[in-house]
Order: structure tokens, then sequence, then C-alpha cells
């Protein structure tokens, strides 16, 4: 009689993070309401107490799983702030973010979707608004520098990281053309339009 390999017992950590994993591709693919624990539970091999004992349900797991997705982005975006101009540094804000979407795609994902159990960190508006502070400061000085009001700073850096939020998902689901070349237009767009900014714009007839 042939013997059953014995399963190698995790460390509570080790579970925690495969449940994690498992989770997190359940979501992207099916999203929050149509996941269950049972499926989780089942595809990690363990049993549903097992999850909630882990994580308390379904809604503490995804929360995790968001915060998790917020902190890797905005990790990844300001290690890429490294340039000694502004240009640079839009450019490598633009191909970071751009560089976690298609490196992370199912978390990416996640971040889009609405749910009503997302932490307040956790919906794609207030990850825009976290990204936006680390591309503030950069902006704040080229206004000073051209005269323009630096107070209007924080408006101009939310419209372009969701400029690169809202590209970045349009480009996600028709995967052309290359990272590169997506944020490089997006850095045209935006630093050329930047470059000529009236210093009181005015609506026309108005």
């Amino acid at each position: 009689m042939i013997e059953e390999p014995k399963r190698v017992r995790m460390t509570g950590q080790q579970r925690r993070a495969q449940l994690l994993d498992v989770a997190r591709s359940r979501f992207a693919s099916k999203g929050f309401e149509a996941t269950s624990i049972e499926e989780i539970a089942q595809k990690a091999g363990v049993s549903k107490p097992i999850v909630y004992e882990h994580f308390g349900g379904k809604e503490g797991m995804y929360a995790v799983i968001v915060d998790r997705e917020v902190q890797h982005l905005l990790e990844r975006i300001t290690e890429a702030l490294v340039g000694t101009t502004p240009k640079e540094l839009l450019e490598q804000a633009a191909t970071a973010f751009l560089s976690y979407i298609e490196n992370e795609p199912d978390g990416f994902t996640i971040l889009v979707r609405d749910s009503p159990v997302a932490s307040s960190g956790g919906t794609l508006a207030s990850v825009i608004s976290d990204i936006a502070t680390q591309v503030e400061y950069v902006l704040v000085g080229e206004f000073k520098q051209r005269g323009y009001d630096a107070k209007l700073a924080p408006l101009y850096s939310q419209a372009l990281v969701g400029m690169v939020a809202l590209v970045g998902q349009w480009w996600l689901e028709t995967g052309k053309p290359s990272s590169r070349t997506v944020a490089a237009h997006l850095v045209n767009l935006a630093w050329n339009g930047l470059k000529d900014l009236d210093k009181s714009p005015k609506l026309s007839g108005g």
C-alpha cells in the first residue's frame, strides 16, 4: 500500500498569506459579492472556520487585501520618484503607476472596483488622493517658479494622477500600446499642458 505524502503544516503567518493570495485572485476575477468564503476555503484546502479565525469573515479579508494593494502601489510610486527635474518626476510617477497595473492586474482590478466593505483608504478616489500628494510637491515648486498660484497645485496633481488612473483602466482592458508608450503620451499631454498654462484661466464667454 502506497502511503500518501504528509501535508506540510503551515505556520499561522504562512496560512494567512496563502488565504490572502487565494482570495485576491477570486475577488479580482469574480468580484466581492460573487465570491464566497466556502470557495476560498476549498481552494486553499482548509475549512471555513480557519478563514474566519484569521479574518473574521469575507469583509475583513477583503479590507486587508485592499489596504495591502494601496500600500504596494504607493510604495512603488514613492520609490520611483528619484529624478532631478519636474518632467522626470512626472515620467517616473506615470511609469511606476502603469508598471503596477501591468504587473499586478488582479490588485488594480480590486482597487478600481467599488465595494461597501472597502476601508476608508481603499477606494480608488482615496488612492488617487494619496498618490497626488506625492506628485503635489513637484508642482508647487514649478508653480512658484512660473508665477502661478501654488495653492492650486493640489487641484492639478489630482487631475494628473486621476488621468493616469483612468487611462490605466482603459489600458488594462486593451493591453496596448506598451506601458512605456502610454506613459510617454500621458506625460506629453500633461507636461506640454502645464508648460503653457494661463496664469488666470477663464471660461469662454465668462
